[in-house]
C-alpha cells in the first residue's frame, strides 16, 4: 500500500480510536487536556482542498481537529466556513515577521490584520507559526517583542505545550523522522525517541499501545492524496526538497 493516500489516514484514525485515544482540538487540549489524547494539527501550507477532504474524514469518524490556515496562501472563504461546519477548530499559520524582513513593528500589524481576517469565520484562539526553511528569519521571534495573549491568544503549540509530557511527530518530509531535512518543525524533546517511519509503523505503534498518553500529530493535508499521479509528483518532488533541505540544514551548522 502506498503511504500518505487519505485512505491510510483514515486506517490511522481508527487505529488511533481502537487504542483508546480520545480526540481535542489544540484550544480544548491547552485548556483541559485529556489524559490520553491526540490532538491533530493540520498546518495547510498550500492546496487548501485537501484540507477539507481531510475535514470530512475526520468528521465521519467524529473527529475533531485544528486548521491553521496561511493568509493569503490558503485564505479559501468557502472553504475554512466549510471545515468550521464540520464542528473543527480554526487558527493562524503565521509568518508574519518574515514577510517584514524582520521589521517587528510591520509584523505585528500584519498579523493583526490576518488574523481578524480568520475571525470573521471562527474565534480564533490558537496560532502556529510557519516554519519557512529558506528564510534565516525565525517567526517566533515576534513575541520577544509583543504578546499574543494580549490579542485573545490562548496558545501557540510551539511555545505553550510541555514536550516533557507530550510527544510530537509530524509529517515533514512525508516521514514521520525526517530529522535530518527539518528546519524548523521540530520540539525540543529529549524524553521520547521512537524511530517511526511511515504511516504504518506508526499504525503499529498505537496498535501495540507503545506510545505515550498525550501525542500531537502534525499532518499537513498537502502531502496526503489518492490520486497516483498527483501521488508520484508529490513523492519525487519531495524526495528533492528533502535533499536540498538536508543540505541547507548542514550549511547553517
Amino acid at each position: 500500500m502506498r503511504d500518505f493516500t487519505f485512505e491510510t489516514y483514515r486506517k490511522l484514525l481508527k487505529q488511533i480510536i481502537q487504542s483508546g485515544y480520545e480526540f481535542q482540538s489544540m484550544e480544548e487540549f491547552i485548556t483541559t487536556p485529556k489524559n490520553k489524547v491526540v490532538v491533530l494539527r493540520h498546518d495547510s501550507d498550500i492546496w487548501p482542498k485537501n484540507d477539507l477532504k481531510m475535514a470530512h474524514i475526520e468528521n465521519e469518524l467524529k473527529v475533531r481537529s485544528s486548521y491553521y490556515f496561511r493568509v493569503p496562501e490558503t485564505f479559501n472563504e468557502e472553504i475554512i466556513l466549510k471545515i468550521v461546519g464540520l464542528s473543527h477548530e480554526i487558527g493562524y499559520h503565521y509568518e508574519d515577521l518574515v514577510r517584514s524582513k524582520g521589521n517587528q513593528d510591520m509584523a505585528i500589524a500584519n498579523f493583526k490584520i490576518n488574523l481578524n481576517q480568520l475571525r470573521r469565520f471562527y474565534p480564533v484562539k490558537t496560532i502556529t507559526r510557519h516554519g519557512r526553511p529558506l528564510s534565516r528569519i525565525e517567526s517566533l521571534k515576534l513575541w520577544e517583542e509583543y504578546n499574543y495573549k494580549s490579542l485573545g491568544i490562548k496558545a501557540e503549540p510551539y511555545l505553550d505545550v510541555d514536550y516533557s509530557k507530550v510527544l510530537y511527530l509530524t509529517d515533514n518530509g512525508s516521514k514521520w523522522n525526517a530529522s535530518s531535512s527539518n528546519i524548523r518543525d521540530y520540539t525540543y524533546s529529549e524524553y521520547f525517541n521512537f524511530d517511526i517511519e511511515t504511516t504504518f509503523d506508526l499504525i503499529e505503534a498505537f496498535s501495540q499501545n507503545k506510545l505515550p498518553n498525550q501525542i500531537i500529530l502534525n499532518v499537513h493535508p498537502a502531502r496526503w492524496n489518492d490520486n497516483f499521479l498527483v501521488w508520484t509528483y508529490r513523492f519525487f518532488l519531495q524526495k528533492a526538497k528533502n535533499s536540498a533541505k538536508t543540505s541547507l540544514k548542514s550549511l547553517r551548522k
